[in-house]
């Protein structure tokens, strides 16, 4: 099944996201919570690829087990890091063959050794690159980043956009978003995407906080900010992993019923391998 077309059924659609554990005990905990989520019926699920490419085996592996094993739609990631042409065809082809239909292509984040992302000679340096390359050769539906907030290399909002805009016209198909924070960071977004003629669904992401000195280093690293009113709740109650997850999942929850209130085609849960803030969230949303 491809993403694209439950996208077009006109009801918000729910989405998890999970990340390749290191050790055999984190696979373990990973299928106990994916089992756990799944009576939420999420529309799919997607894998992530780790910095570098390091997971790269993994999240293939990961992707087919979730969709063949457990029963749910699954889109794996793939990053121009560290790939060549020659590298990613036969990643392509393994997918294909496998019965994975979907792939969130991004350019991605450069090993932790690396100071600046260094492309592949025979890679691509943008994300738009690689999702011209898999459309030309194949029949996979796209997802490609978007960012509320800038992305943090960008040179303005203005180039961020136009980056979007490439990417979207090289064949992506829909759009998935940073984290972010506030509803109207989103909306403004959207706005200003439809104005370039950007017409892919945009997805908004979203990571209930369950962690203070996590929040605060992904925010860092992808050019979110925490509002001062929700950092400041965060701040009273650190030390109280409990009230900080409750407060992280009331901030979301608003979050989100603003978001389905204001037309967003659905929620794409940012779920850190953890299903209690995820399925809590879900609940307030949709009683039934």
């Amino acid at each position: 099944m491809k993403i694209k077309d439950v996208m077009n059924g006109g009801w918000p659609l729910f989405s998890f996201e999970f990340f390749p554990p290191k050790d055999d005990a984190g696979a373990i905990s990973l299928f106990e919570t994916i089992a756990n989520l799944k009576e939420l019926r999420p529309a799919y699920v997607s894998v992530t690829y780790g910095a570098g490419g390091s997971t790269r085996r993994k999240t293939i592996d990961i992707t087919k087990r979730i969709k063949h094993e457990i029963g749910l739609e699954a889109m794996a990631h793939l990053t121009c890091v560290g790939h060549g042409r020659e590298e990613i065809l036969p990643l392509l082809d393994e997918l294909e063959q496998a019965g994975i239909e979907n792939i969130m292509a991004l350019r991605g984040d450069p090993p932790q050794s690396e100071s600046s992302f260094v492309p592949h000679p025979d890679g691509f340096r943008y994300a738009d690159g690689l999702v011209s390359f898999i459309r030309s050769r194949k029949n996979f539906c796209l997802g490609v980043a978007g960012y509320p907030e800038v992305h943090p290399e960008a040179a303005s909002k203005d180039a961020d956009l136009a980056n979007l805009k490439r990417k979207v016209e090289a064949g992506g198909d829909f759009v998935v978003t940073q984290l972010f924070f506030e509803p109207r960071d989103y909306f403004d977004f959207v706005e200003r995407a439809g104005k370039v003629g950007i017409k892919a669904p945009i997805v908004p992401g979203i990571m209930p906080v369950t962690n203070v000195a996590q929040i605060k280093r992904f925010t860092q690293m992808c050019g979110a900010k925490l509002p001062s009113p929700l950092l400041a709740k965060l701040e009273a109650v650190d030390g109280d992993p409990k009230a900080v997850a409750q407060v992280g999942i009331e901030h979301a929850t608003r979050q989100c019923q603003e978001l389905l209130r204001g037309g967003a085609p659905g929620i794409h849960f940012y779920t850190l391998n953890k299903s209690h803030a995820t399925r809590t969230i879900l609940s307030s949303l949709s009683p039934s």
